[in-house]
């Protein structure tokens, strides 16, 4: 099994502590992602690249948050950059209301 991204890894714990309006910083979301401490600097750099997407919310120095109104463009990215199946991404991406008209292509 090959290793995932740090930036998978990621959003992937993201995935896992999600509750809305809840945001989570940086040193919690490291503590908590499956990546080496040895990555840590990268993951720092990848923290601050996940502010400017469409699918987190930045809230400055409190951390940062999945923004649930934006789940299909999570979806896309854990499908073709994470190399999720569609059953996980639905599975653990539940509010996403967009699934009948989601495109994978």
């Amino acid at each position: 099994m090959q290793k995932p991204s740090v930036k998978c890894a990621l959003l992937s714990a993201m995935i896992a502590k999600h509750k809305w309006g809840t945001p989570i910083d940086e040193e919690s979301l490291l503590a908590i992602s499956a990546i080496g401490k040895n990555d840590f600097a990268v993951a720092s750099g990848v923290v601050e690249n996940l502010r400017t997407k469409s699918y987190i919310t930045s809230k400055g120095k409190r951390g940062i948050e999945l923004n649930n109104s934006e789940f299909g463009g999570l979806a896309d990215v854990l499908y073709h950059e994470c190399e999720w199946e569609p059953f996980e991404i639905r599975m653990r991406l539940k509010h996403y209301e967009g699934w009948d008209k989601h495109d994978w292509a």
